[in-house]
C-alpha cells in the first residue's frame, strides 16, 4: 500500500512540475491576434450606444435620520445610436431609483433619480446604482454616499418602544414540605 501510495504521489509530482514548467504564458499569444482583437473591439463599439454622466457618485453630506435623501445623476448620449437603459438595481431596498424608460436619442439626456430612505440607517452609508444598458460594457455603476446622524429618542418614545412582560402565563412549581 506505502508503494503505491508513493507512486501515486511521484507521478502527481511530476505531472505538476511538468505542466508549470511551461514558462510565462504571455510569450504564446501572437501579436497579430491582439491586433486583430482591438480591431474587432473598435468595430463593435462604433455601433453601440455610447453613455455619459455629469457625476457617478453623489456625496450627500451629513443628513439626520430618517431623512429621504434625493439624488439626482444627469446621463447624456455622446454617440450615434439609441441609448437604451433596462434595468436600474439599487444594492439595497432602501433606495428607490427612478430612470428614463424610453430610450434617450444622440446627443440628448436625462435624469435619473435615486430617492434613498435613511430610517434605520445611522452611520457612514454608501449605496450603489447598477444600470443594465445597451452600451459596449452593458453595466455602468451610479454611487451615493453620506453620513446619517443617529435618531436620539426622546424617553417618550422609548417608552412607548418598550413593552410590558406578562407574567400570568407562567406557572411556579410547588415546594412539597414532608
Amino acid at each position: 500500500m506505502k508503494k503505491l501510495v508513493t507512486s501515486s504521489l511521484l507521478a502527481l509530482s511530476i505531472v505538476l512540475f511538468i505542466s508549470c514548467n511551461e514558462g510565462n504564458p504571455s510569450t504564446k499569444v501572437k501579436k497579430e491576434n491582439l491586433d486583430t482583437a482591438k480591431e474587432r473591439d473598435t468595430e463593435i463599439n462604433k455601433g453601440s450606444a455610447q453613455i455619459a454622466f455629469d457625476i457617478t457618485e453623489y456625496d450627500f453630506g451629513t443628513v439626520e435620520e430618517g431623512e429621504i435623501v434625493k439624488a439626482i445623476y444627469v446621463v447624456s448620449n455622446p454617440g450615434e445610436t439609441d441609448l437604451i437603459i433596462t434595468k436600474v438595481t439599487p444594492s439595497c431596498g432602501c433606495t428607490v431609483p427612478s430612470w428614463p424608460r424610453e430610450a434617450i436619442k444622440p446627443g440628448d439626456s436625462a435624469e435619473i433619480i435615486a430617492n434613498f430612505n435613511t430610517a434605520g440607517k445611522p452611520n457612514r452609508q454608501m449605496k450603489t446604482l447598477t444600470l443594465t444598458t445597451n452600451t459596449a460594457r452593458g453595466r455602468e455603476v451610479l454611487k451615493l454616499k453620506g453620513s446619517v446622524n443617529a435618531k436620539v429618542l426622546t424617553d417618550e418614545e422609548i417608552s412607548k418602544r418598550i413593552k410590558p412582560v406578562s407574567y400570568t402565563h407562567l406557572t411556579l412549581p410547588t415546594i412539597c414540605s414532608v
